[in-house]
């Protein structure tokens, strides 16, 4: 593997380190060592920039395997190293950020950083994974990291519930995209993304393009909790403040924001991928804003906020598809929303941390997120003041942050929509810039709340839990970085358009780069009196007017019931699953051994037959038979007498010892077939397994009378002479139809030049199947230690009583 390789695996390596830190350095906070490695990675991940902006790329290959096509191949181009740059630079300061938040005498901070490094290394591998098994792999590393994380306080219900709901809901996602990424491998007949991207011209003419779309898009959409999947994220905010910030501002949720964006060249060219990707996103731009007003925690209004940018972005994204059915066009126009796109997703990572950052101050300061609680915080909480208002300003697109630029060009690639006369956008496509303008108007309102509800108004020390002041500057640090840079990128944003923008937005429309279509990212402020300003400074104008106006509107929250809200409809699936799976369960939970046998064997014989049926695979061939001998009739014979002896003996000793005959009939039988070793092998289990049962059935009490006379059951009977057959019948079919060559001459070539071995079997078993040996082995440790640990709880509890 190489360097790139080991940056992606380090966060993985780094937590086992952790714990053994954490011990050994108790009386320094454990943070201070994690920090080191999320500045190391960003500093060599920036390394990189020169490279991509020249419109060049990285990528190394590992082998893993091969023979199935999968291989963990590292690439890095302009989308790769934004996302990797977002994921270690704000993990920097999140880490940072928690040095402060999380005392180190309460927290069991050696958890937490192990699953914050897990996450950090599992959305690296994510973003920098050219093979869609790796990256789905490094996928559900991310749910599972994240379970751990929101459930971090697991002491709290609501934070298990948290966990849960986002497990669930995003790992449904997860094995839908497994299954478009088998349905493009079959099309393709590779993982590569690069090589798929360049079969985007065929895939599309297969009838599986359309559900491997949908099933990628489902995966995208409950991890960037899109409509109706958002449901996930605001109970997610039981998490510590410092998880919220990383997860909700450049991480997991903007994982499906860059599935979108890395699979838009080979989906982006049907409409349905336009108007699945865009609608859903606009829609959740609106559904979002709009619940967030309604909010009164403020990690809620965040929650909602998130939820309401992240279908901005969405919405960019599908839009952006559209200007590929424009490359003949020199203009770049319609670019503008691939370009608004990637902006906003760096611009919502630096204003959402600052904000989240914000929040986890006021709530460590004043012990409260309610903002009926707070007010008044700006005189004992300036600079915490300061950051809010540069993040919130910027979240809701006023000049002059950074924000404001990217809905600028977030409202010109609404307005062009219009413009478009292809997938009927120049009609209904009315609806992406009004429902645009309305979530904006939203996104105004709720942010104003979010600063003006808490650090103006009337103060109430009465319904404090502590009394306000500034945080420690250590605290302050990563959210004055963050807003910085929201000044900086709002003053200076051509700072990024040709270093990060440009290759960014190369890497979502290779097809247009190919044809020499050059990319123009200057962003300027002035562009005019446009559609795009009037309809910034309508939010602005109606934006304060239903702010001041709010008491009077926001009854309108009320008329939804809560038993229709897709929150109670999950809360209903559950339980109604739950119930349903106890009933099932119940039905076929007997307690009896014998009843679980019954539905094994019944199984087995029906799908087995089904087998030989549907494939025709039933054959007999007795060209290659060897010659029965008397030998042979006589030890079936014995067989079959001994195992019908097991039946119908009315003693248990009679069994045993049937069942011993049996077994060692079975080992003259290797014998004859010149396998001593296997023989051997035989005897001893068989010696071993007669001695262990007469020990135990020598303690048990003799047979009733009943069980004597144990009534013969013609199911029971049906069952066994079923599983008989098909044995047969498939040892037969085998023998008989060779669809291969036998392995057993490569074993004869190899066994002595490869393992330096005489005895085949041995080598067999520890060198060419040594690992289902080991496993073999692990097995059986594992039972070892389960028997021990009942034997020794039992004497305990003995010895206790």
């Amino acid at each position: 593997m190489t360097l790139l390789h080991w940056a992606i695996l380090s966060p993985f390596l780094f937590a086992v380190l952790i714990p053994f830190l954490y011990k050994a350095c108790r009386p320094v906070h454990t943070g201070w060592f994690v920090l080191l490695l999320p500045v190391a990675l960003f500093s060599y991940f920036i390394q990189f920039m020169p490279i991509t902006r020249d419109g060049n790329e990285i990528k190394e290959t590992a082998q893993w395997m091969p023979s199935f096509g999968i291989d963990f191949i590292a690439y890095i181009d302009g989308l790769g190293l934004l996302f990797a740059l977002l994921i270690t630079g704000i993990g920097s300061l999140v880490v940072l950020y928690s040095i402060y938040y999380l005392d180190k005498k309460k927290e069991q901070l050696h958890n937490f950083y192990v699953y914050l490094m897990m996450f950090m290394g599992a959305m690296l591998g994510v973003v920098l994974s050219d093979n869609l098994i790796v990256l789905y792999m490094f996928w559900e590393f991310t749910s599972i990291s994240s379970f751990l994380l929101i459930g971090y306080w697991y002491h709290r219900e609501r934070s298990r519930y948290g966990a849960l709901k986002s497990m669930l809901i995003t790992v449904f996602g997860g094995l839908s995209m497994l299954g478009g990424f088998i349905l493009l491998y079959i099309m393709g007949g590779t993982f590569s993304i690069r090589e798929l991207i360049a079969q985007s011209d065929q895939l599309m003419t297969s009838a599986l393009f359309i559900p491997a779309l949908i099933l990628v898009l489902l995966g995208a959409f409950t991890k960037s909790a899109q409509f109706p999947f958002h449901i996930w994220l605001p109970d997610a905010m039981e998490a510590p403040t410092p998880v919220s910030a990383y997860l909700h501002s450049a991480t997991m949720v903007k994982a499906g924001i860059y599935l979108v964006a890395r699979m838009s060249p080979i989906f982006a060219e049907t409409s349905l991928w336009l108007w699945l990707v865009g609608g859903f996103g606009i829609f959740t731009l609106f559904w979002g804003s709009f619940n967030a007003v309604r909010q009164t925690d403020l990690k809620g209004i965040l929650a909602f906020s998130t939820v309401s940018q992240l279908g901005l972005i969405m919405s960019l994204l599908g839009v952006g598809a559209a200007a590929l059915h424009y490359a003949h066009l020199d203009d770049n126009i319609y670019l503008v929303a691939t370009l608004a796109a990637v902006f906003h997703l760096i611009n919502h990572a630096t204003f959402k941390g600052s904000l989240f950052m914000v929040v986890g101050i006021i709530d460590h300061e004043t012990g409260t997120r309610n903002i009926r609680k707070l007010g008044g915080l700006m005189s004992f909480m300036p600079i915490t003041f300061t950051v809010a208002v540069i993040g919130a300003f910027s979240m809701a697109g006023l000049p002059p942050f950074n924000g404001f630029l990217s809905k600028e060009m977030f409202f010109t690639g609404m307005v062009r929509v219009l413009e478009m006369d292809i997938f009927s956008l120049d009609t209904v496509g009315i609806l992406f810039p009004v429902l645009a303008w309305v979530g904006s108007v939203f996104t105004f309102i709720y942010s104003m709340i979010l600063v003006f509800k808490t650090f103006t108004g009337e103060h109430q020390p009465e319904k404090l839990e502590k009394k306000p002041h500034e945080a420690p500057f250590g605290m302050l640090i990563s959210p004055i970085i963050l807003a910085s840079l929201v000044v900086v990128f709002g003053f200076f944003p051509n700072i990024l358009s040709e270093r990060i923008i440009a290759p960014a937005v190369a890497a979502i429309t290779p097809s247009l780069v190919e044809e020499g279509h050059a990319i123009e990212t200057h962003i300027t402020f002035w562009h005019g009196f446009t559609p795009e300003l009037f309809m910034t400074l309508g939010v602005i104008l109606f934006g304060i007017l239903l702010y001041q106006l709010l008491p009077k509107w926001r009854k309108i929250y009320s008329w939804i019931p809560e038993r229709l809200t897709l929150n109670s409809m999950y809360d209903g699936g559950l339980v109604l699953g739950e119930r349903a799976a106890f009933s099932f369960t119940r039905g076929y939970m007997t307690g009896f051994i014998r009843s679980y046998l019954v539905y094994i064997f019944v199984f087995f014989i029906g799908i087995l037959m089904f087998s030989l049926w549907f494939k025709g695979a039933f054959t007999i061939n007795t060209d290659e038979l060897a010659p029965i001998g008397i030998y042979e009739i006589a030890i079936a014979l014995l067989l079959v007498i001994s195992s019908v002896t097991i039946l119908f003996a009315k003693s248990r000793l009679t069994s045993i010892i049937a069942l011993g005959a049996a077994g060692y009939t079975v080992s003259l039988f290797f014998v004859l077939f010149r396998a001593p070793d296997l023989a051997l092998t035989q005897l001893v289990i068989e010696t071993v397994s007669v001695a262990l049962f007469l020990l135990c059935f020598y303690h048990l009490p003799k047979l009733s009378r009943h069980e004597e006379r144990m009534k013969f059951k013609l199911e029971n009977a049906l069952i066994s002479i079923g599983v008989g057959v098909v044995v047969t019948l498939f040892a037969i079919s085998s023998y008989s139809t060779k669809l291969f060559d036998s392995i057993s001459s490569y074993y004869i070539e190899n066994v002595y030049e490869e393992a330096g071995g005489k005895n085949m079997v041995n080598v067999i078993l520890v060198d060419f199947r040594g690992f289902d040996t080991l496993f073999e082995i692990c097995v059986l440790a594992i039972a070892s230690l389960g028997i021990y640990s009942m034997i020794k709880l039992r004497l305990t509890r003995r010895k206790e009583g």
